[in-house]
């Protein structure tokens, strides 16, 4: 072993991990590269959110688990979106995943919309409010019955609504 390693070792060390930490970078989100029916610059949405609440929905970020008062909340009503009031998801629909956060088996019809999400090494499924773009969560094949899937939500990107 002579320097010659270390230092070649060293290089392609540090360039894996500026490339990993690519990654994990804020990247544009479904918002600002398609066109939606509800828009606002990016000063509005700073205004009208708090820090986390704008990482998550404009930067699609991620809340930490067990974190949202909405995970545990099984009233009755509707779970609305938070950049711009759209009914998104009803509580009848909501279950406990037991992943820490609010967890539904179903959107109400034409609330979302979905991509795919490469982020992590692997393929998930993001979805956004269909009107303003803002980051909802992810949505996974181990949900219940009746359609199996489960729509893992950031409760900072919801408002609950009681019936």
């Amino acid at each position: 072993m002579n320097r010659r390693f270390f230092l070649s070792a060293g290089a392609v060390t540090g360039l894996s991990a500026m490339s990993v930490m690519g990654a994990f970078t804020a990247r544009p989100s479904v918002a600002a590269t398609q066109g939606f029916e509800v828009t606002r610059s990016s000063a509005e949405w700073k205004a009208m959110l708090s820090k986390q609440q704008y990482k998550v929905m404009r930067e699609e970020g991620t809340e930490r688990p067990f974190s949202s008062p909405l995970d545990k909340n099984y009233a009755a009503g509707t779970y609305e979106c938070r950049g711009c009031a759209l009914p998104l998801y009803a509580s009848e629909h909501k279950y406990d995943s037991g992943t820490g956060w609010p967890s539904f088996y179903q959107s109400l019809p034409g609330a979302i919309g979905t991509k795919e999400d490469r982020k992590l090494f692997s393929l998930r499924t993001e979805c956004h409010c269909r009107r303003c773009g803002s980051h909802l969560g992810h949505i996974f094949d181990d949900g219940p019955a009746p359609t199996g899937k489960r729509h893992c939500l950031n409760g900072v990107s919801l408002v609950f609504k009681p019936a």
